[in-house]
């Protein structure tokens, strides 16, 4: 019997957003199992706490009534990715990208990642509905007022509106 091909989709996921949503979706159609890999600096102060992350990244998945099955949300503080892979038995990290910048910013990371132990880096094209969509630009637009409706999830939009709005 074979290994199950486990893959890991890192990011912050402060907020989560539709575009997040889309690639972790995509993966747990290619996988067995993929794992959200919430990473937390401790140095770094972010909106949502890494608890409420996770469980705001669980509720935007089942948000819609279809979660999938095969996917995990985990929280890993202060370590290299390829730990985190090698934690997990994942043979693949999986990260959506929106256009060439992200492709120039994540390339030199996947070879790294596999001259330290081998695991690769999928890149699935992001949906062009979500190309213009980070949770960095989300906060920054809610904070000053503007609205981010239909870029995260409804879940998301209230804590959001909670811990944001002006």
């Amino acid at each position: 019997m074979s290994q199950p091909r486990r893959a890991v989709c890192p990011g912050s996921f402060d907020p989560v957003t539709h575009g997040h949503l889309d690639v972790v979706r995509r993966a747990a159609a290619l996988v067995d199992e993929v794992v959200v890999a919430i990473l937390h600096n401790p140095a770094k102060q972010g909106t949502f706490a890494v608890q409420e992350r996770i469980a705001l990244v669980e509720a935007a998945l089942a948000e819609g009534g279809d979660p999938p099955s095969n996917v995990r949300v985990e929280a890993f503080a202060d370590r290299l990715l390829v730990d985190v892979c090698r934690d997990v038995g994942a043979q693949a990290v999986v990260k959506g990208l929106r256009g060439g910048t992200d492709f120039a910013y994540e390339l030199p990371m996947a070879l790294m990642n596999r001259h330290l132990t081998g695991v690769e880096t999928l890149f699935l094209p992001g949906d062009p509905r979500w190309e213009h969509v980070s949770s960095s630009l989300v906060k920054e637009v809610l904070r000053l007022g503007g609205d981010v409706a239909g870029l995260v999830p409804d879940v998301v939009l209230r804590a959001l509106r909670r811990e944001l709005a002006p």
